[in-house]
């Protein structure tokens, strides 16, 4: 028994190993009330008979909290809008949800009256942070409990033995024990043979939401997309919200094999790791909304927000989106989306994306400066005095060089004459 009391603890639950093993874990070491809340963030079918196995392995309530339109418009669009990709790679499927669960546990445990909330999430993760990071920025006055941190088990393997030992049931098998989550975004394994960088992915059974380059149609599928204020808002002219636009997105890209990324990352707490990633949907907007910006924001601010974007991926995967920072630097994005708006055709063919058409009532692409035929506006002999200017730097500095390269020479010859030397 622990010297730490509790009345309450809500407990963040997936039903996945970690949190099926920690529910009755908390119950022998703190012998109080136990509420497994589970954020719908769209796992679909991860979330079916969750409460009656939370109640079962210990839990005096659940809590299915829906927060998907939350995570779609408070997380995803507005990561989306900055072009946040973490390392050029990862489009942060785990990290944007991380904020918007913290906070669903944080309302239940004012709710409730708790003490503390606990997470399963291990001392080696990115997600540890996360969720604390949020929770101390909602509740500091709550105690966090991370029993991967303090607990006897050290490995998967020993949670596996744990489970099977208080006969808490598991949807996995020793040979399936990748670690993995899923959400309405992405789709992410790691572990088992995924560890050895040697190893080729089994992607023909580890993958759900998506088909290999192989099994994806002989032929090129047409998607479009439209956009409003950096929003995406519609497909192939017919609109829809959030939730339902990425889930079609999902479904079109998975079946065209788009969005499969293996990638080696460096992880907030200073190692590497390897995972795989299923994120169809978002990939499609990534690239859609990168081709729409480059016609309607100028260069000036187009580069300025590319640099921006590495800066907000960091803050998203580092866990600091309670943050002032991450709130001037929305109000910065959403500004620079003001005129985001219009149609990205896309052709994708087995894992390919080939932009087809990009449209916008503010396109800033004018075929009469643009065009290489005859044209009234734009005089090239003004080019010549520009590029003297552009270039004036450039003339100083080599006539310096020039100067200081004689200079050096007249001096060598001087001295090679004073000591008798012929040069």
């Amino acid at each position: 028994m622990t010297d730490k009391q509790y009345n309450k603890i809500v407990l963040a639950y997936s039903g996945g190993l970690d949190t099926s093993v920690i529910i009755h874990w908390l119950k022998a070491h703190y012998n109080c009330e136990i509420i497994a809340v589970t954020a719908n963030v769209g796992q679909e079918d991860e979330l079916e008979g969750l409460e009656e196995k939370a109640l079962k392995t210990g839990a005096l309530k659940f809590y299915l909290a829906e927060v998907e339109e939350e995570f779609v418009y408070d997380s995803i669009f507005p990561t989306l809008k900055a072009g946040a990709i973490y390392e050029n790679k990862y489009l942060l499927g785990t990290a944007t949800a991380r904020p918007v669960i913290a906070k669903a546990l944080v309302d239940i445990a004012k709710q409730e009256g708790a003490d503390a909330i606990c997470h399963g999430c291990t001392g080696k993760g990115n997600d540890q942070v996360r969720f604390e990071m949020g929770i101390k920025a909602l509740a500091p006055e709550l105690d966090i409990i991370a029993p991967w941190r303090t607990w006897e088990i050290t490995s998967r393997e020993e949670a596996i033995d744990y489970a099977e030992k208080h006969e808490i049931p598991l949807k996995i098998s020793r040979e399936t024990n990748y670690s993995k989550d899923k959400n309405l975004w992405h789709l992410s394994h790691e572990g088992l043979d995924l560890e050895d960088p040697l190893n080729e992915p089994k992607y023909h059974s580890i993958l759900e939401m998506s088909v290999t380059p192989e099994q994806a149609p002989d032929k090129p599928t047409y998607v479009n997309i439209d956009f409003e204020q950096g929003v995406p808002v519609a497909i192939d002219g017919k609109e829809l919200g959030g939730v339902e636009l990425i889930k079609s997105l999902n479904k079109i890209g998975g079946e065209n094999a788009i969005g499969i990324l293996d990638m080696i990352e460096n992880r907030l707490v200073g190692m590497k790791s390897r995972g795989v990633y299923e994120t169809p949907g978002g990939t499609l907007l990534y690239f859609a909304h990168e081709q729409l910006e480059m016609i309607t924001l100028d260069k000036e601010t187009l580069q300025y927000k590319q640099d921006l974007a590495q800066k907000y991926a960091n803050i998203i995967y580092n866990g600091q989106y309670f943050t002032p920072l991450k709130q001037a630097l929305d109000a910065f994005i959403d500004e620079t989306q003001q005129t985001v708006t219009g149609t990205v055709k896309l052709k994708l063919y087995k894992g390919n994306m080939i932009v087809s058409s990009v449209d916008s009532p503010y396109s800033l692409y004018s075929e009469a400066f643009a065009t290489f035929d005859d044209d009234d506006v734009y005089n090239q002999g003004d080019a010549a005095g520009f590029i003297n200017l552009y270039g004036l730097s450039s003339v100083i500095h080599a006539e310096m060089k020039k100067k200081t390269r004689l200079a050096k020479q007249v001096n060598n010859s001087f001295i090679l004459k004073e000591e008798g030397i012929k040069a």
